[in-house]
C-alpha cells in the first residue's frame, strides 16, 4: 500500500464509486424519473502550503483585549458574532487588520467573561478588512473546537470523507496562540467558501448552510422567511433553488418524491453521505443536534448535493467547549445510530425531513446499507483508516511534543483505533 500523507484529499476512482453507490441496490425507484443529477465533484490534490498536513503550522493572533471582552459581551447578550480586527501571523507571514470572528454554535457554550481566546473556535478571514490578503491563495481558516487534546478524531474523519468520494476539507495541526499566551494544539480546517467550492466542484453553484437553530421546513416563497434557517455562503444572493427544493421535499406526494428526487438531488452521493456518518459514528450531522450540513445547488445540472460539515464528535468524540459529555445513546441502540434524545434536526427535536423521506424508500434505504458495507470494507477492512491515523500520530508525536505529550496522543489514537477495528 502506498504510504499515506495526512491531508491527502483523494476521491475514490469512478469504478469504486459506482460499486459503492450502486451495490446492486439502485433500482427503478432511483431511476424512475429517467433524469438523474450528479454533483460535479472533482478530484482534490493533497494540501500544500498552509494546507500541508505533514507539518504543525504556527498561528499567532494579537487582538485588543478590550475589543475581545466587548465582543464576548455582545455574543452573550445577542448571539451576534462580531468581527474583530486582529494581527494574524501564519508560519512567519504577518497580516495586519485581518478579521477574527467566533465560529460555531454548541461549541460556543463555553464563551464566558473569563473565556480564554486561545481555546475558542474561530473563523480567521485574512481579507475581511484588507482586500486581497491571502496566504497561498487562501484567505479563510477555521480554528476548530474538540473535546480531545489532539482532535485526531476529526482529522482522521475528514481524510476518510475524501476517500469515500465526498467533498471534504483540508485539515492541518497548528500551534495556536493569542496575545502571547502559551500555545495550544488546535486543528485548523478550510472554511466552505468560494475558494473551497472552486477546488471541490467543477461547475458553478450556490452553497447554503443550514443554521443550528433552523429546520428544513418549507416557509413559503419569501426569501426573508429563511433568514434564520439557512445562510447562503457562495454566489449571488438567490434562495430560489433552495426554496423550490424545500417545497418539493416537504409537500410532494410519496410517489412524486420517489420519482422526482433523483432529478433534484444526487441520490447516490446522499446515500454515501448518510452511510459515512454512521460508519465514523458521527451523530452530529444533518439530523443531529447541530443541524450540521450544507446544501449545494449545481448550476449546470440544476440538482443539489448534501455537503458534510463538523466531525469533532466522530468516533465517539465529546463536544469541545462544553461539559465534555457526549449525549448517550438509549439502552440497546447500536453504535452508529443517532440518539433521539440528542435533539435531532435542530431545536425541534425531530429528525430531518429529507433523511426521513429518503430512507422511507426501500431502494434508497438499501442503498445506504450497501454503502455502509462497502465503506467499511474500503476504509476499515483495507487498513486505510489505520494508515491515516498512524500518519497523523507520527506528525503529532514528532512535531507537537511541546503542545501535547506522546502518551496522550497514543491514548486518543488507541480509542480511534478501537473504533475502526484496527
Amino acid at each position: 500500500m502506498t504510504a499515506y500523507e495526512p491531508g491527502a484529499k483523494r476521491f475514490a476512482a469512478v469504478a469504486i464509486l459506482a460499486a459503492l453507490a450502486l451495490g446492486g441496490c439502485s433500482t427503478d425507484a432511483t431511476r424512475a424519473s429517467g433524469d438523474t443529477v450528479s454533483t460535479a465533484a472533482q478530484d482534490v490534490a493533497d494540501g500544500t502550503g498552509v494546507w500541508d498536513a505533514s507539518t504543525v503550522h504556527e498561528i499567532s493572533v494579537d487582538v485588543d483585549e478590550d475589543a475581545f471582552a466587548a465582543m464576548v459581551d455582545t455574543y452573550q447578550g445577542t448571539d451576534e458574532k462580531e468581527w474583530l480586527e486582529a494581527t494574524v501571523t501564519i508560519d512567519g507571514t504577518t497580516f495586519e487588520r485581518a478579521g477574527l470572528r467566533l465560529k460555531g454554535n454548541s461549541s460556543l457554550r463555553g464563551v464566558t467573561d473569563d473565556a480564554e481566546p486561545k481555546d475558542l473556535p474561530w473563523l480567521i478571514r485574512l481579507d475581511e478588512f484588507v482586500d486581497g490578503q491571502s496566504l497561498d491563495g487562501w484567505s479563510e481558516l477555521v480554528v476548530r473546537s474538540n473535546g480531545s487534546q489532539t482532535a485526531l478524531n476529526e482529522a482522521v474523519a475528514l481524510d476518510l470523507l475524501a476517500e469515500a468520494g465526498l467533498a471534504s476539507e483540508h485539515a492541518v495541526p497548528s500551534s495556536f496562540s493569542v496575545n502571547g499566551a502559551d500555545a495550544r494544539l488546535r486543528l485548523v480546517v478550510q472554511n466552505l467558501d468560494e475558494d473551497w467550492e472552486a477546488e471541490n466542484f467543477a461547475s458553478d453553484g450556490l452553497l447554503y448552510k443550514a443554521e443550528a437553530g433552523g429546520d428544513w421546513s418549507y416557509r413559503g416563497d419569501d426569501p426573508d422567511s429563511y433568514t434564520d434557517v439557512f445562510d447562503q455562503e457562495t454566489g449571488d444572493d438567490d434562495l430560489t433553488p433552495l426554496i423550490d427544493f424545500l417545497q418539493f421535499v416537504n409537500e410532494s406526494s410519496d410517489e412524486d418524491f420517489a420519482a422526482e428526487l433523483p432529478s433534484r438531488l444526487d441520490v447516490d452521493a446522499f446515500a454515501r453521505y448518510l452511510a459515512f456518518e454512521e460508519v465514523v459514528d458521527n451523530f452530529d450531522d444533518i439530523d443531529g443536534p447541530g443541524n450540521n450540513a450544507y446544501l449545494r445547488w449545481d448550476a449546470e445540472s440544476g440538482g443539489f448535493t448534501v455537503v458534510a460539515w463538523d466531525h469533532n464528535l466522530a468516533f465517539g468524540g465529546s463536544p469541545g467547549g462544553e461539559d465534555g459529555q457526549r449525549p448517550e445513546r438509549p439502552e440497546g441502540m447500536p453504535d452508529g445510530a443517532r440518539p433521539d434524545g440528542a435533539g435531532r434536526g435542530g431545536p425541534g427535536g425531530g429528525s430531518n425531513i429529507l433523511v426521513e423521506r429518503f430512507t422511507a424508500v426501500d431502494a434508497w434505504a438499501d442503498l445506504v446499507e450497501q454503502a455502509k458495507t462497502d465503506l467499511t470494507a474500503q476504509l476499515y477492512e483495507s487498513g486505510y483508516a489505520e494508515e491515516v491515523l498512524d500518519s497523523w500520530v507520527t506528525v503529532l508525536t514528532e512535531q507537537a511534543g511541546d503542545l501535547v505529550d506522546a502518551a496522550t496522543v497514543q491514548e486518543e489514537a488507541d480509542a480511534i483505533r478501537s473504533a475502526i477495528g484496527g
